[in-house]
């Protein structure tokens, strides 16, 4: 890691300022004084600064339950961002991993961890998402056999990959999916001649909505629910 970057996780810093203080001579790596920002530095090395030996804040991995017109992005002229309902120090370091519609609720994950979010958000990955679905009108009785064989969405030039649909009512379902297109639910129950009209997301991989949860609020991941990604 960077020695800038490495302070500003380890202190309230920004990286001009720590770029500024490293230029000043005041970083030192294992007793040695440092001048370069782009120095790198492990988990092994002694980082002192202003007299102070700096640890690594860990990496931070969070659920929330996301309300409707909440959007999942950090800037947006009619919606809110979900960020602002984060109360935590740098915030401005996290971003989403797998996102939501406007419209729709559920289970968003959080992190300042680019290679877990990766894991998350890859194709390659094949991260099962599962979605509660209310639909408009009563599901055909062939749908779980048309999602199971890949559903071919509109402008796509292969189908979807196989899902699970499970048949709660008649017009309502869970839905598991391993990708995430571009409006993938509800493109999905379009080609069926169906619609959305409730959209709600359980689940990520082996990470579950915690139900005490109400909406819009969050919490930390547990060690369990990040390492299982």
């Amino acid at each position: 890691m960077r020695l800038d970057k490495f302070i500003c996780q380890s202190t309230n810093l920004t990286r001009t300022l720590a770029k500024r203080e490293i230029a000043r001579s005041n970083v030192k790596v294992d007793g040695e004084v440092v001048r370069k920002a782009d120095h790198k530095v492990t988990a092994d090395m002694d980082v002192w600064f202003s007299g102070k030996s700096l640890s690594q804040r860990p990496p931070r991995y969070i659920m929330m339950h996301k309300p409707v017109d909440v959007i999942c992005s950090t800037v947006d002229e009619e919606h809110p961002s979900v960020m602002n309902l984060i109360e935590t120090d740098k915030r401005e370091e996290l971003h989403i991993a797998g996102r939501l519609d406007v419209d729709t609720t559920g289970l968003v994950l959080i992190s300042d961890d680019g290679k877990w979010s990766h894991r998350v958000t890859s194709p390659k990955r094949a991260c099962n998402k599962r979605y509660r679905v209310q639909l408009a009108s009563p599901i055909a009785a062939t749908a779980v056999a048309d999602f199971e064989a890949g559903i071919q969405l509109r402008s796509e030039d292969k189908p979807c990959l196989p899902a699970k649909l499970e048949i709660l009512s008649d017009q309502e379902v869970l839905l598991t999916i391993q990708e995430g297109k571009y409006h993938q639910v509800k493109r999905m129950f379009a080609s069926q001649g169906n619609s959305v009209v409730g959209l709600h997301r359980e689940q990520i991989g082996d990470i579950v909505l915690d139900p005490a949860l109400e909406l819009g609020e969050w919490r930390y991941l547990t060690d369990a629910e990040a390492k299982s990604i």
